[in-house]
C-alpha cells in the first residue's frame, strides 16, 4: 500500500517543546489527539518530561502529589538490588512500579496540518489523585460544538480513563473517570447510533487478553452493555496486543477504525477495521496486513523503538491523514488514500 510520509517528519520533536519547569527535560512529544477548530488543525500532544539528574548513582521518578498540589521527586539508588531499572520507562520495586517520566497534554496549532506551533505551557496537567503518575494518549471526539477529550490517567490505583470537555481548547472541564482500572485506548464515536453513544476500549487484567471491546452510553459518562469486539490473531503482526487508535470516522461503507496492534516482540503497527454503520459491534471487514509499520529511522529507533501509534486521524480529500507517535519520541505525519485502505480490508 502506498504511504506518503511527510518530508518534514518528524513534524514535532521533543526539542520543539518547552519543559513545564526549568529543572525538567522533555523526552517525548507523541501520541496526539487531533481535531479541526475553524481553519486550524489542533493537536493535543502527550508530553513526557523527567527531572534533570546530576547524580548518575540514582534514578528519579516524578510524581504529582494531589494533596499538596505539586510534583515531588522520588530517588532510587542504582546499586540497590531491590530495584529493577531494565525498562527505561519504569522502575520496578517490591512496592510497585514508578514511572521515570511524568506526562501532561500540550496544545499545538497549524494552518497547513504539518507545521505546528506548540504552546509553551501545558493544556492539561495532572490534577487529581488518579493522575499522580501522569496523563497520557488523548483522543478528541467532536460532538456538535463541544470537543470531548478522553485520556489515560495513571496512578497507584491503576490506569483509568478520564473525560474532559472544551469548546475552544483554552479552558477544559474535567468530567470524571468513565472507565475504571485497568482500561485504556478508549475511542468515542462522534455521533449517537440508535440513540446511544458508543466507545471502543481495552480492559486489561491478568486473566484475559489485551483486546478491543465496545460499550454504549446514554450520556458519555455511564458506560455499559460491554461486548468483546475484536481479538488477537496468532502468528500475525497483531498477536501481542491490540487497542483502539483514532476516533472512528464514517465512510459510506460503515465506520472505519484505525487501530494499533503489537506483536509479541512489542513492534507496534497500525491496522484498519470496518464496522457496521448501525451496529458498530459487528465487524464487516478487517485488514490482514498493517497500513503503517515502523520502517523510517525515526520510527525504528527512539525512546522505545519499533513503534507507530496513532491517537488521531483526519479523513479529508479522500485521504486518511494520520498523526502518529514515532518510537515513543516524536510526532510524525502520513497520508494514505482512503480507497487503498478500504481495498485492503477483507
Amino acid at each position: 500500500m502506498p504511504v506518503f510520509r511527510s518530508s518534514d517528519n518528524p513534524i514535532i520533536t521533543p526539542r520543539a517543546v518547552r519543559p513545564s519547569r526549568p529543572d525538567f527535560e522533555v523526552i517525548g512529544a507523541f501520541n496526539a489527539g487531533v481535531a479541526r477548530l475553524g481553519d486550524e488543525v489542533i493537536l493535543l500532544l502527550r508530553v513526557a518530561e523527567r527531572p534533570l539528574n546530576p547524580d548518575p548513582g540514582v534514578y528519579l521518578a516524578p510524581i504529582y502529589d494531589a494533596d499538596r498540589k505539586q510534583v515531588v521527586i522520588k530517588q532510587f539508588e542504582q546499586d540497590n538490588p531491590e530495584f529493577d531499572f531494565s525498562d527505561p520507562r519504569a522502575i520496578q520495586t517490591a512496592r510497585g512500579v514508578y514511572l521515570t517520566s511524568l506526562s501532561h497534554l500540550r496544545l499545538a496549532r497549524s494552518r497547513d496540518g504539518v507545521h505546528f506551533a506548540v504552546d509553551e505551557t501545558p493544556a492539561l496537567f495532572p490534577e487529581t489523585c488518579y493522575e499522580t503518575y501522569g496523563i497520557e494518549d488523548p483522543r478528541i471526539t467532536q460532538i456538535g460544538d463541544t470537543y470531548y477529550v478522553n485520556y489515560s490517567a495513571v496512578s497507584e490505583a491503576g490506569i483509568v480513563v478520564y473525560l474532559a470537555s472544551t469548546a475552544d481548547f483554552r479552558s477544559f472541564r474535567r468530567l470524571g473517570a468513565i472507565f475504571p482500572p485497568d482500561n485504556k485506548d478508549v475511542t468515542i464515536f462522534p455521533e449517537k447510533i440508535a440513540g446511544q453513544y458508543y466507545a471502543l476500549h481495552r480492559p486489561s487484567s491478568g486473566f484475559g487478553r489485551p483486546e478491543i471491546w465496545i460499550a454504549e452510553s446514554p450520556d458519555l459518562l455511564c458506560w455499559g452493555n460491554h461486548r468483546h469486539l475484536m481479538g488477537l490473531r496468532e502468528v500475525s503482526w497483531d498477536d501481542g496486543r491490540i487497542g483502539g487508535g483514532a476516533v472512528p470516522f464514517r465512510v459510506k461503507e460503515g465506520w472505519l477504525e484505525i487501530y494499533h496492534g503489537a506483536d509479541r516482540l512489542n513492534r507496534y503497527c497500525l491496522g484498519a477495521v470496518l464496522l457496521k454503520a448501525d451496529e458498530p459491534w459487528k465487524i464487516i471487514a478487517r485488514g490482514e496486513q498493517p497500513i503503517l509499520e515502523p520502517q523510517a529511522a525515526y520510527e525504528a529507533s527512539g525512546f522505545f523503538g519499533g513503534v507507530v501509534f496513532s491517537c488521531g486521524v483526519l479523513c479529508e480529500e479522500d485521504k486518511v491523514k494520520i498523526y502518529y507517535g514515532a518510537a515513543d519520541t516524536s510526532i510524525a505525519y502520513a497520508e494514505i488514500p482512503l480507497e487503498d485502505v478500504l481495498k485492503s480490508l477483507k
